[in-house]
């Protein structure tokens, strides 16, 4: 078990507010979708077709104690997992369960797609990596032990960020496995793979 002190607390709320917002702005899930071209549809609203595949992102945030300790906007669900309960068992486990890609593993066909829909209350990215590695928050990257960021989180393009309600499509355009994770919450991850088709 991990024994990390409760101002840890302050130091992703200070990422947050230089990686969530722009400087001196609140985070708005929805505006941040319309900013980034990303579309905020009722997830209920998207299906998998038989060339997708349908990859849920998944978390329990409590909009109350989220936005009080990171920032306005952080979360927009109500209810759920407080964030000292967060970073608690963040700390005991390295990962929280109900932040989670569903499937975690998955089979797919050459040309076909994976359409990431957002269910949760936060922002997450569904990011394509060579391999698994940390993401752009050091202190979740610290209490998941994923010390390594994965180089592409290092550069996202505006687009890579998925609101609350928001989708992302990834074209499957080779053989062999493919890897996902969200660049937030690095333990978010999804294995595809790939056959010919």
């Amino acid at each position: 078990m991990r024994n990390v002190p409760r101002s840890a607390g302050l130091v992703f709320l200070a990422w947050c507010a230089v990686g969530c917002a722009d400087p001196g702005r609140a985070v708005d899930p929805a505006a941040s979708a319309v900013r980034s071209g990303i579309a905020a549809a009722p997830s209920a609203m998207v299906s998998a077709g038989p060339n997708t595949r349908l990859v849920t992102l998944m978390d329990a945030c409590d909009s109350t104690s989220f936005n009080a300790a990171v920032g306005p906007g952080t979360c927009s669900r109500a209810g759920g997992l407080n964030f000292t309960q967060f970073i608690d068992l963040l700390s005991a486990h390295q990962s929280v369960g109900a932040w989670q890609n569903d499937p975690s593993q998955t089979n797919a066909r050459l040309g076909q797609a994976l359409i990431a829909v957002n269910r949760g209350g936060e922002v997450h990215t569904f990011t394509r990596v060579a391999e698994f590695g940390g993401g752009i928050v050091p202190l979740l990257n610290q209490l998941t032990g994923n010390t390594t960021v994965a180089p592409e989180c290092l550069a996202l393009p505006p687009q890579e960020f998925v609101a609350p309600g928001g989708t992302d499509t990834e074209s499957l355009d080779e053989t062999g496995v493919i890897r996902f994770q969200c660049c937030i919450h690095p333990w978010m991850r999804t294995t595809v793979r790939v056959r010919g088709s």
